[in-house]
């Protein structure tokens, strides 16, 4: 029998500590909830922890946190939605208002699929190239263009008017 080693705890809190703040905001912005991206955090730093000599090995542990992430969000949303649709009837959804433009995109971004809203946020909110972005969610780089391409057209629709994103009066 041999022993099972401990990862390296030091590593992994100075990882932790370091890439928190970062984790969390991609976080929020793919749930658009405080309490569930801290939940999401949480979750991708326990599994990170869980595998932490497979992740610190790795080239790039950031890009590797942000993949168990993305892959964790959308998991559980289609848990979420799995449940929903088998103890939910169907009903239309009710529109979209808001008061501020950034709940009003956060609103628009929330009644996206799960797997568009990821490419979406890490396409251009993270600024990840679309290879990237495709090796991220194990696609090809023309499901990410093409995906991105019809959700910032139903975001377009959603959100109206073009001269609300401009700063320029």
């Amino acid at each position: 029998m041999t022993a099972r080693r401990r990862p390296d705890s030091a590593g992994i809190e100075e990882f932790a500590r370091a890439s928190q703040r970062r984790l969390y905001r991609t976080a929020y912005l793919l749930c658009g909830d405080a309490d569930t991206a801290r939940d999401l955090t949480q979750t991708t730093l326990a599994k990170l922890f869980q595998h932490w000599g497979r992740a610190s090995a790795a080239d790039h542990p950031d890009a590797y946190a942000r993949t168990v992430l993305t892959r964790t969000y959308i998991a559980e949303r289609r848990r979420r939605l799995r449940d929903f649709r088998a103890h939910t009837p169907i009903t239309a959804p009710p529109p979209a208002v808001g008061p501020e433009l950034t709940v009003t995109l956060l609103s628009a971004l929330a009644e996206l699929p799960a797997r568009a809203r990821a490419m979406v946020v890490l396409r251009y909110w993270e600024d990840l190239s679309v290879e990237t972005v495709a090796g991220l969610l194990r696609c090809s780089p023309s499901t990410v263009k093409s995906q991105c391409s019809r959700s910032l057209a139903t975001l377009r629709a959603r959100l109206g008017d073009a001269r609300l994103y401009t700063t320029r009066s």
